[in-house]
């Protein structure tokens, strides 16, 4: 299972997992197979209650009310299984981000919006944040051992937004999006990996004010 962790993020045929998840989000791909979404269910379920360690293919193919010949048919491997169940777990992330920034009358407004529903959305979801607190030692290490390419892949998800954000006007267009995003991605990804004894990361109302204090300033361009 470790081989499967660790390339959560890294590049498969020249494309990542959470590459994958961020063209679903975007282009709103949907999976119109019943059958194959009855088992993800299943599977996602299943690694909720027990974690991905220690569930069989088995054991979803119980939990899903199919044969275990059937899961196989749609997953060849456990790994794949896994791999599609965080991908759509890392979709939902993308999905949530999008509509939570609609809220938001101002560029700053959506920085820290997108700030505090990132942490929260990853936090909270029981199978990746379970994942970050319970196995640590198989999800962050893949998180930080891809070669850059699972900040690369988020990085290029925020600077997407902020050049939206620059097409309509609202930031300069002097700002390097691309380093702000990166910059403004480091400091969520750290959150999340390291525990804060001065932050409490469930109060949204701390996390915003950080956001407006730290990231904000980060879309004005340099004088």
């Amino acid at each position: 299972m470790e081989s499967v962790l660790s390339g959560f993020m890294a590049p498969s045929d020249s494309e990542s997992l959470l590459e994958r998840a961020y063209f679903d989000a975007v282009e709103q791909v949907g999976d119109p197979d019943e059958l194959r979404t009855r088992i993800l269910d299943a599977a996602y379920e299943q690694f909720c209650r027990i974690g991905i360690r220690r569930s069989t293919m088995e054991d979803v193919a119980r939990l899903a009310k199919v044969s275990r010949i059937t899961v196989y048919r749609r997953f060849d491997t456990k790994d794949t299984l896994v791999e599609h169940v965080v991908r759509r777990e890392f979709r939902r992330y993308f999905d949530r981000f999008l509509i939570d920034i609609e809220q938001a009358d101002t560029a700053a407004d959506r920085v820290v919006l997108g700030f505090v529903s990132s942490l929260r959305a990853i936090r909270d979801n029981p199978l990746i944040g379970g994942l970050i607190v319970t196995e640590p030692d198989l999800l962050v290490p893949s998180m930080m051992a891809d070669g850059g390419q699972t900040l690369a892949t988020v990085r290029q998800f925020v600077a997407g937004q902020l050049r939206r954000e620059q097409r309509a006007g609202h930031v300069s267009d002097d700002l390097d999006v691309d380093l702000v995003a990166e910059m403004m991605v480091r400091i969520s990804t750290s959150f999340l990996a390291i525990p804060s004894a001065i932050i409490d990361l469930d109060d949204d109302t701390q996390l915003a004010a950080v956001a407006r204090r730290f990231l904000v300033p980060m879309l004005e361009p340099p004088a």
